[in-house]
């Protein structure tokens, strides 16, 4: 029985209409789980107003979505692996757009705390599972670019959140932000189910002898020699389908890495987290900035995430990713010590806004990309959601400091100094992660490419 190589198959293809495809589907779906996960932090001042609460009763809001993000990134997201990434992206879109349009009817904050708990569960697994599919599709040389413009994606639907927060809500209230994340991600479904083939490295590794998968490879190749009777494999030694497993990512060498990849995404996806759902009101309670102008300004500053994810991609292919990402750490530090200390109104301010955006967007990317490269296909979304599993536990106890410091009279200064030692200790965690045996096989591996 003949072999055919999946993964050369791939990697020979050119970039064209079908790899273009499933980058722009997959990049709408990062948007609006970047706008839905950020939104509520953006508006949180109008959601306490508009059901008579003080801001810091935000906070229960806040846990309870980050509880549903952890919950789904460790219990949705693995099933990618054993269902199908598009099938399942297909089922979270639905679900977690259903369960936003009904949070527009919610009659307390308890219940829209709820809602936003349960839609949480499967709004976390969007990004993991959309990653994957791309990273799957896509040829080796230009794998890191594709993923990079669709954690781009990610970012923008962050600073587009901030529009809803600068200009809607003051015409049609907070209600308007859940009004967009809940229709978007209903629109995506059927984009999903009419233009995005799953992903062939998941049926190879699933069923080797399954027919689809030379229908699939006509369709991207017609010249494609056939024969009707092969048995498909990724890499020449492959020949054996493998079902994945929960455990995979602890096994054969992987503990320490994924050990070290998990604190260091909790941590970072901790300060993410605590920022994006504080930092509007930090300035709002102590630097006295309305929440409309900082939305105005955060949105200019979206330009430095878009930037540094792009360039993350890009220079992740040239240089060593373990040396690289804490640079991006290091300066993200830097900028947040630096937003305490100079004035809102100054112009400064906004290229301090530009290198917190540029540096945190960049980093947090650089860590996800790093994630899709050094586990194998049939753990890739399991790999990638738990690791954001890992980040969400760390976003379920971030915010509980925000409540504290607005609700202690915390001066700005010393808050975001206290939440600037974090990327220090996340790029020290991502220097040792380059020790590790697997990581540095890996290494290997890519230079030996």
């Amino acid at each position: 029985m003949p072999r055919f190589d999946v993964e050369a198959f791939i990697d020979r293809q050119s970039i064209g209409r079908p790899q273009i495809t499933v980058l722009l589907v997959c990049l709408l779906v990062c948007f609006i789980d970047g706008f839905d996960i950020f939104m509520v932090g953006k508006i949180a001042p109008a959601i306490a107003d508009g059901f008579g609460e003080p801001s810091e009763a935000m906070t229960f809001l806040f846990l309870c979505q980050q509880i549903g993000l952890a919950v789904g990134a460790f219990l949705v997201a693995p099933l990618a692996d054993r269902f199908g990434r598009r099938n399942m992206l297909v089922f979270a879109c639905a679900t977690f757009g259903l369960i936003t349009l009904a949070s527009v009817y919610a009659q307390t904050l308890f219940q829209l705390s709820i809602m936003r708990g349960i839609a949480g569960v499967f709004m976390s697994a969007g990004l993991p599972m959309a990653l994957a599919l791309i990273s799957e599709s896509t040829p080796k040389k230009r794998r890191s670019t594709f993923i990079a413009i669709a954690l781009a994606g990610y970012s923008s639907g962050s600073a587009a959140s901030g529009a809803v927060a600068a200009w809607l809500i003051d015409i049609y209230g907070w209600q308007s932000g859940f009004w967009i994340g809940g229709i978007v991600p209903l629109l995506c479904v059927p984009l999903l189910l009419l233009l995005v083939p799953e992903s062939l490295k998941y049926r190879t590794e699933r069923n080797p002898s399954d027919p689809r998968i030379a229908d699939t490879i006509t369709r991207l190749d017609p010249t494609a020699s056939l024969s009707g009777d092969e048995l498909f494999t990724l890499g020449e030694n492959e020949a054996k389908a493998k079902k994945a497993r929960l455990l995979d990512v602890f096994l054969d060498g992987r503990a320490w890495m994924t050990g070290i990849l998990w604190a260091a995404c909790m941590l970072s996806m901790a300060n993410i987290a605590l920022l994006a759902a504080w930092l509007p009101t930090f300035f709002q309670e102590m630097a006295g900035v309305p929440i409309q102008e900082f939305a105005i300004v955060a949105m200019i500053a979206y330009i430095g995430g878009v930037v540094g994810t792009l360039t993350i991609g890009w220079l992740m292919d040239r240089i060593r990713a373990t040396t690289l990402i804490p640079i991006y750490f290091v300066g993200l530090s830097m900028a947040i010590l630096m937003m305490a200390r100079v004035p809102f109104e100054a112009p400064l301010f906004i290229a301090i806004l530009l290198l917190w955006s540029f540096t945190q967007t960049g980093a947090q990317g650089g860590l996800n990309t790093l994630i899709t490269q050094v586990y194998p296909p049939r753990m890739r979304s399991t790999a990638l959601g738990w690791s954001g599993g890992a980040g969400r536990i760390g976003g379920v106890i971030s915010p509980l400091f925000g409540g504290l410091a607005i609700a202690q009279n915390y001066s700005l200064e010393f808050t975001l100094g206290c939440i600037a030692l974090v990327p220090l200790v996340v790029a020290i965690l991502v220097f040792l992660l380059g020790r590790t045996s697997y990581a540095e096989r890996f290494t290997e591996m890519r230079a030996a490419a």
